[in-house]
């Protein structure tokens, strides 16, 4: 397959080892590539395996970035309500809860804001029509 389309969000991180961490509980992520550039910074490639996108996280001295948010946010997909609510707990007690959960009907959904690490925003939900809607504009071009 060839990469095309949107295939990757770079974001800056301060320590690697923990936004590893944080995309994985909240957001499902595994590392599938990782290096030591030699520029000396280390670089991990993330992904839930359910589409050829990747997040790419970067630690380097000197390498800050303002973070995504608070209102601007990565999206993740959960498969319940129930499994919002886990995450909203955890995060709460993490001190890393920012938003939510709300329930904004469809296509919006069940939704909360997280605070990476970093200070980026990650919006976890359940019930966003984001597949469907896709769906419905790729039949239109056919």
């Amino acid at each position: 397959m060839a990469d095309l389309g949107l295939t990757h969000v770079a974001l800056a991180v301060k320590d690697l080892a923990a936004s590893l961490e944080f995309y994985r509980v909240y957001a499902g992520m595994r590392v599938i590539h990782e290096r030591t550039a030699d520029s000396g910074a280390r670089v991990a490639w993330i992904t839930d395996l359910t589409r050829p996108f990747v997040i790419v996280l970067i630690q380097a001295d000197g390498l800050h970035d303002t973070p995504l948010g608070p209102f601007g946010h990565l999206g993740v997909a959960l498969d319940s309500r129930d499994a919002v609510d886990r995450l909203v707990e955890r995060a709460r007690a993490e001190g890393r809860l920012r938003d939510g959960p709300t329930d904004s009907g469809p296509p919006v959904g069940y939704w909360a804001y997280i605070a990476d690490p970093d200070g980026n925003t990650l919006e976890i939900s359940h019930g966003q029509h984001v597949a469907f809607t896709v769906d419905q504009a790729r039949a239109l071009d056919t």
